[in-house]
């Protein structure tokens, strides 16, 4: 008897196709905030974000301080204290000093409670021999925020951007590439996708927030680099 079963030799269930790792969100209308606006960094990053037409604001200890800051930047920007910053923004970007990562984010704990928050602090000491990579107890900067803000969804970009070069309003193109880590592929996505919005960069997926310290620590190696070679480098990954 001739059997109709004939399921082995039907073709396997086509897979999904993957998705395209370029095809990332619309994050034009999110609302960004920058912890440590007042900065080099912060500030620059600040001023780059607006100028491709993203809603930003400024935060500081002082709102005063930010709203002073914010006014000098123009493009609609806006200043607030950190806690009102934090509040009012969609995603926020952590860009303080390395001391006082710790103390800020822990007195944030709430407003950043389901939050997209984006780490660029580099812990690094410096002495006479130039710069060095500190480790946190916890592995890294980033590792740090994610303890100290379990209901905020934390990922790990922009730590290699030359403040002078983001600060510089005759430069139309910012000409690097932006690590990005964390620990789910949508929040990296946006953080890409953010990273997109400036001229000339990209956002790349770097992997999970366990491999932000050599990524954190390679700022010392550029700061050599730049010394060295009086220049203002940044990094391109090739072949993707």
């Amino acid at each position: 008897m001739t059997s109709t079963d004939n399921s082995a030799d039907s073709p396997a269930e086509a897979k999904p196709a993957a998705k395209d790792p370029w095809d990332l969100p619309d994050v034009s209308g999110l609302v960004v905030g920058v912890l440590g606006g007042t900065g080099d960094q912060g500030r620059g990053l600040a001023y780059r974000l607006a100028r491709a037409g993203q809603k930003v604001i400024i935060g500081s200890r002082a709102a005063e301080r930010a709203e002073s800051a914010a006014a000098g930047l123009g493009l609609g920007v806006e200043g607030a204290d950190n806690a009102e910053c934090a509040r009012r923004s969609d995603v926020v970007i952590v860009a303080v000093p390395w001391d006082g990562h710790a103390k800020t984010l822990e007195s944030l704990r709430e407003e950043l409670s389901g939050k997209l928050v984006i780490d660029c602090v580099n812990p690094l000491g410096f002495d006479k021999k130039g710069a060095y990579a500190l480790k946190p107890a916890e592995g890294s900067a980033a590792e740090q925020a994610a303890a100290l803000l379990p209901d905020s969804r934390v990922t790990a970009a922009f730590h290699h951007l030359s403040a002078v070069l983001l600060q510089d309003e005759s430069i139309d193109e910012i000409d690097t590439d932006v690590l990005v880590l964390g620990e789910a592929r949508a929040d990296t996505d946006l953080v890409q996708a953010l990273a997109g919005r400036i001229p000339g960069m990209r956002g790349v997926f770097a992997g999970r927030l366990r491999g932000a310290h050599q990524v954190e620590s390679l700022v010392a190696n550029l700061i050599s680099v730049n010394r060295r070679y009086k220049a203002h480098a940044g990094l391109r990954v090739t072949d993707v």
